[in-house]
């Protein structure tokens, strides 16, 4: 029954990605579009180097252009130039391995294959270094190092990276522009769960010992974060070489840099508040703040909550951008007289209850200080 119920949920997943590359624009159609450009671009580099030059190790041709369809533009040069030295590397070797092993296949494998496998660990060659070996193997069990076959296997690698370059380069090229938004809208989505899901607890009286999940739901934030920074890196690196710009729509422009650096800060203030309520109900020994503290610092993380969620509506673009910014000024001085009367409670608190609630009035200070936004 496991079994089936792990193929159900998988067939599930396989079947809204179908779904969602047909019908809107986003990861799942990205990836349906790159791999078949990869495809087509095996099926042009065998066309020309099997059909059209009946080249005697057409093979490689195809093998290559799969691999230069990468991500970006700039990633499929790299890649090319990358694969290309590690495999004219081991072609050569290889070559002149069964030279001087006079053909013997088992003989040229122990002089090639040690060295290959250690020299494509080198860091320049990249995730590429495997390609040397493989292509030594080919080469071996070919059973023939003439010069001329050396040639046509050089010749057919160059085909095939020069074909994946060219599809990928003018082919709707992928310029990475969506991703950092998507994933900054899910970032804020996200955070305003936490901050809710802590709002809604610390009304409760035994809110507190809910603060383990809500520290546990704070730190997976961090991976959604790295997501952001990862979209990020993508964007830049895919505009880089890129033709995409002229050639295709590539939609709005992501968000300013500055965003994920305000959201990464939001973040680390949001741990750090479920990171105190934590201590505060693992740790005994430690004296709490009152109810009525509690209480108005439930409503400062829920109005801090209506702010991100309102950052989310922003990001996205949807409905009246004026009215979400009239209604993020009202949730942020809502939000700043809640912080007030935190404040004056806090004043009122015992002495032995003042250092838990002075950190956790600090972090929240910081917290609405970091959603309102700088320009």
């Amino acid at each position: 029954m496991a079994a089936w119920r792990w193929v159900a949920l998988e067939w599930a997943e396989v079947r809204r990605s179908v779904r969602s590359a047909c019908v809107e624009a986003g990861p799942e159609r990205d990836t349906l579009v790159q791999s078949l450009k990869a495809a087509g671009a095996a099926i042009a580099a065998w066309a020309v180097s099997g059909w059209w030059f009946q080249a005697p190790m057409a093979l490689l041709a195809p093998w290559t252009a799969i691999a230069m369809v990468g991500s970006t533009v700039y990633q499929s040069v790299r890649t090319g130039i990358q694969q290309f030295a590690i495999i004219a590397l081991g072609t050569v070797w290889a070559s002149a391995a069964m030279a001087c092993t006079h053909d013997r296949t088992m003989s040229a494998m122990l002089l090639t294959l040690p060295f290959m496998m250690l020299l494509g660990n080198y860091r320049r060659f990249g995730s590429q270094g495997i390609y040397g070996a493989t292509t030594a193997l080919f080469v071996i069990t070919g059973g023939v190092s003439s010069t001329s076959t050396v040639g046509h296997r050089l010749l057919e690698t160059l085909i095939g990276a020069v074909i994946g370059l060219l599809v990928n380069a003018f082919v709707l090229p992928p310029v990475h522009l969506r991703s950092v938004r998507e994933r900054l809208v899910r970032l804020a989505r996200e955070t305003a769960e936490v901050l809710g899901a802590m709002a809604e607890g610390l009304r409760a009286e035994d809110g507190l010992e809910r603060a383990e999940g809500w520290h546990h739901s704070a730190s997976d934030l961090t991976v959604s974060l790295q997501n952001v920074s990862e979209a990020r890196r993508w964007a830049m690196e895919g505009s880089r070489w890129n033709p995409g710009g002229r050639l295709r729509r590539t939609g709005p422009e992501p968000p300013p840099f500055s965003e994920d650096m305000r959201w990464g800060r939001v973040c680390t203030r949001v741990l750090a508040i479920t990171r105190t309520l934590e201590a505060i109900n693992d740790d005994t020994e430690l004296a709490p703040p009152s109810p009525e503290f509690f209480r108005l610092l439930s409503s400062v993380l829920g109005q801090a909550a209506d702010i991100c969620v309102i950052e989310t509506d922003l990001l996205v673009g949807s409905g009246n951008e004026a009215t979400r910014h009239e209604h993020r000024d009202a949730a942020v001085r809502e939000a700043w007289s809640a912080l007030s009367s935190l404040t004056e409670t806090f004043h009122r608190q015992e002495p032995w209850a003042a250092a838990v609630g002075g950190e956790l009035l600090l972090e929240a200070r910081q917290l609405l200080m970091e959603l309102v936004p700088s320009a």
